[in-house]
C-alpha cells in the first residue's frame, strides 16, 4: 500500500487521480462485526482484498470517482443442519461511485446500477468491505453433505432423522404422519 494511502482514512480523490490499486490481507480477526458472525476465528484466517479508484467523465464540470473493491475470504461458520464447523467462501466483486451528499445518493440510487457512496475526507474503506462481507454472509449456512448425520435430542434420547422415520415407519407399516412422529417424541420425554 502506498504510504499515503491508509484504508481507513482514505482520501477517495487523491486516491482515484494517482490511479495506484490497494492490495492487502487483513486478519478476519480485526474486522469486529464479522467476527461477532464467525465460529471461532483463528488468527491465521485472512481476508484478500484489492480496492482500485479511477476518475471517469460525470453529469458536471467535475469527474466522477469510481471505486472497485475485490475480496476473498473463508469465514467458520455454525452449520445449521449439524451444529458442526462450515468453512463458508465470501466473495465481494463490487462499483461503487461516490456523490457529494447523502441527499444527491437518495436521488440517484434508484436509476443506478452501481452503488452510490458519499465522498467523505477520510474515507473508510475497510469498514464499507465489511459491510459488503456480511451481506455476502449465507442466511442459512450449511455443509453440501454434513461429515456426520445430525442428531435431533428430545429429553435424554438422542434420535437421528432416520431412527425418527424408521420408528414410525415400524409402528404403522405406511409412511408416518408428522403429527404422529411429534406425539411419539413428546411421550418419550414426559
Amino acid at each position: 500500500m502506498s504510504k499515503s494511502h491508509h484504508a481507513t482514512r482514505l482520501n477517495m480523490q487523491a486516491f482515484a487521480r494517482e490511479g495506484v490499486p490497494l492490495i492487502e490481507i487483513t486478519p478476519l480477526q480485526n474486522m469486529e462485526r464479522l467476527a461477532q458472525e464467525a465460529q471461532a476465528l483463528e488468527p491465521d484466517l485472512m481476508l484478500n482484498w484489492e480496492a482500485r479508484a479511477e476518475l471517469r467523465p460525470g453529469s458536471g464540470a467535475e469527474e466522477d470517482v469510481w471505486l472497485h473493491m475485490v475480496a476473498f475470504a473463508s469465514v467458520p461458520l455454525v452449520c445449521q443442519r449439524c451444529m458442526g464447523t462450515v468453512a463458508t467462501p465470501l466473495e465481494v466483486d463490487q462499483w461503487y461511485r461516490f456523490v457529494a451528499s447523502e441527499e444527491i445518493a437518495m436521488a440517484e440510487d434508484d436509476e443506478s446500477e452501481e452503488d452510490l457512496l458519499v465522498i467523505a475526507p477520510h474515507f473508510d474503506l475497510l469498514a464499507v468491505l465489511e459491510d459488503e462481507l456480511l451481506m455476502a454472509l449465507p442466511l442459512v449456512p450449511m455443509h453440501d453433505e454434513c461429515p456426520v448425520a445430525p442428531v435431533m435430542q428430545v429429553g435424554e434420547d438422542a434420535l437421528t432423522g432416520g431412527d425418527i422415520e424408521k420408528s414410525a415407519e415400524a409402528s404403522s407399516g405406511e409412511k408416518p404422519n408428522p403429527f404422529a412422529v411429534l406425539a411419539q417424541l413428546k411421550k418419550k420425554s414426559q
